[in-house]
């Protein structure tokens, strides 16, 4: 019997129990580990141990793919057509819905959002994705190929089998919607590994997975460390496909694992430094509010955070001004209780992270920017960094180029859209951009020119799972969302019949 992890909320916004097993989900049961051990997951708005996980290991991962791949081979694959399959999705998305404050206070709980920000983005979003993906199900198909009248030739899209995915801690659940939705859509058996630091919500999916009436096996979900399940997933030799969602860094190491074990197809969603340009013509108070957005919206911990803040010189001195009041308000007039219905911004998910983004601040500080707002730590107890903003940049500055991860945002004066073109488009990354322009042209022209695999215009981090979403460069591979992640799930094979030909 695995333990169980209870948590009564009473909070301004959500009264509720939350109760369910903390074990490795194998086969449709919990189990404990393999050697036993677990891990701790801490609150980051305190600093305390929330509960205990059990630790996955390589032994435990030999486990679950055996167990996907029996599945695969008997009651899941070919074995359920698709309306079967976008009936159990659908389920799932009602069960998902029917406990979506109970899953936003567990969102909220283990990663540190705010509940409105759980209740009212990531979840819906969520439901969404496994929803569209239902209505996908039965519409996975190929084409027939007109070749000459003695010989019929058509193509299939099959399940590739069991596929591996590792998501990260900063939109857990949404990131788990992302990867299982077209994997379960196309027929697909999956072993996924959460974020360490944030496994609650996709724990208690197990449960509402096994509700829906997937089979035993079909999903299967591993806790434990990147550098030790992650790193058996991506080499795996009975895995055909893995999917991750992380660091540039990180995205390297499991592509050369897949390509040294069975050349696995990869799927990479990976960082950002992203261009948020906002023209002469903008309208100026919408541009601030939307690069507030872009900047602190999930504490600065998204892929797509609009962290270099491109302003023409002509409102240049004026959107600083404004950017920085409106910045200063989230400090000052929101409670730091994330359960609060007014709350905003809560802490980054750990130690590490805090510590990290800490250490970019002091770096922008040691060379030669100018802080112009925040730049330290709120409080004393918890994870919580202050929204920071920094001027009198150079581009070879780390907080320039590389990725930070928080609540820390670079305003940089351009002149033309030549320069700001060459400035935005200086990165090694390519994820997403945002342009602000009232002269539909000029935003459209600026945003075509941009090596992005998403451009905004005149909003920023607008996500739906219908459209496309994915990086150019070294913010990844392939695409999810929309009908384009289909294809990372299925494999198309020939068929060839003779109708007439003699040998």
């Amino acid at each position: 019997m695995t333990p169980t992890f209870t948590h009564d909320f009473n909070t301004p916004v959500y009264k509720g129990k939350s109760s369910f097993s903390t074990g490795l989900y194998i086969n449709g049961k919990f189990v404990e580990g393999s050697d036993g051990t677990t891990i701790d997951v801490i609150n980051p708005t305190t600093g305390k141990i929330t509960t205990r996980v059990a630790e996955a290991t390589s032994k435990d991962v030999d486990i679950a793919v055996d167990a996907a791949q029996k599945a695969f081979d008997t009651t899941w694959g070919l074995n359920v057509g698709g309306a079967g399959r976008a009936k159990m999705l659908g389920k799932l998305a009602q069960l998902m819905e029917e406990h979506q404050q109970e899953l936003s206070a567990l969102e909220s709980l283990n990663n540190g959002k705010t509940f409105s920000w759980a209740m009212n983005a990531d979840i819906p979003i969520a439901i969404e994705t496994i929803r569209y993906y239902a209505g996908w199900a039965d519409k996975i198909h190929g084409q027939v190929q007109e070749t000459d009248e003695k010989k019929l030739t058509y193509s299939r899209h099959e399940p590739i089998g069991v596929v591996g995915q590792i998501i990260p801690w900063n939109f857990p659940l949404v990131m788990m919607t992302w990867k299982i939705g077209p994997a379960l859509a196309t027929g697909n058996c999956i072993v996924l590994k959460p974020s360490e630091f944030t496994p609650l919500t996709a724990l208690r999916m197990c449960e509402l997975i096994q509700e829906a009436g997937f089979p035993p096996g079909v999903f299967n979900l591993l806790t434990g460390y990147g550098s030790t399940v992650g790193a058996a997933i991506a080499s795996h030799m009975k895995i055909e496909k893995i999917a991750f969602t992380g660091s540039t860094l990180v995205g390297r190491k499991v592509m050369e694992a897949a390509a040294k074990s069975n050349l696995k197809n990869v799927t990479l969603e990976l960082g950002g430094k992203n261009a948020n340009i906002i023209c002469n013509d903008a309208d100026l108070d919408q541009a601030v509010s939307w690069a507030v957005h872009g900047s602190y919206w999930n504490h600065g911990q998204a892929c797509t955070a609009g962290s270099r803040i491109f302003v023409q010189s002509g409102i240049y001195d004026e959107f600083l001004a404004k950017f920085t009041e409106k910045s200063r308000a989230l400090k000052a007039s929101k409670t730091w209780d994330k359960y609060g219905p007014d709350s905003y911004q809560g802490p980054q998910v750990s130690k590490n992270q805090f510590d990290r983004i800490m250490g970019f601040i002091q770096s922008g500080k040691d060379q030669g920017a100018t802080v112009v707002l925040g730049g330290d730590r709120n409080g004393t107890e918890g994870y919580f960094i202050n929204p920071t903003i920094f001027t009198d940049t150079t581009p070879d500055m780390k907080i320039v180029q590389e990725e930070i991860f928080g609540p820390v945002g670079v305003v940089i004066k351009f002149e033309d859209e030549e320069d700001v073109v060459q400035q935005a488009n200086d990165s090694p990354f390519g994820l997403a951009a945002a342009v602000f322009s009232q002269n539909i042209t000029r935003a459209l022209t600026i945003a075509h020119r941009l090596k992005a695999g998403t451009a905004w215009v005149n909003c920023v981090n607008q996500i739906h799972p219908n459209v496309p979403f994915g990086g150019f460069k070294q913010s990844g591979i392939g695409r999810e969302l929309g009908e384009y992640a289909l294809a990372n799930y299925t494999a198309v094979k020939a068929v060839q019949v003779n109708l007439g030909y003699v040998m």
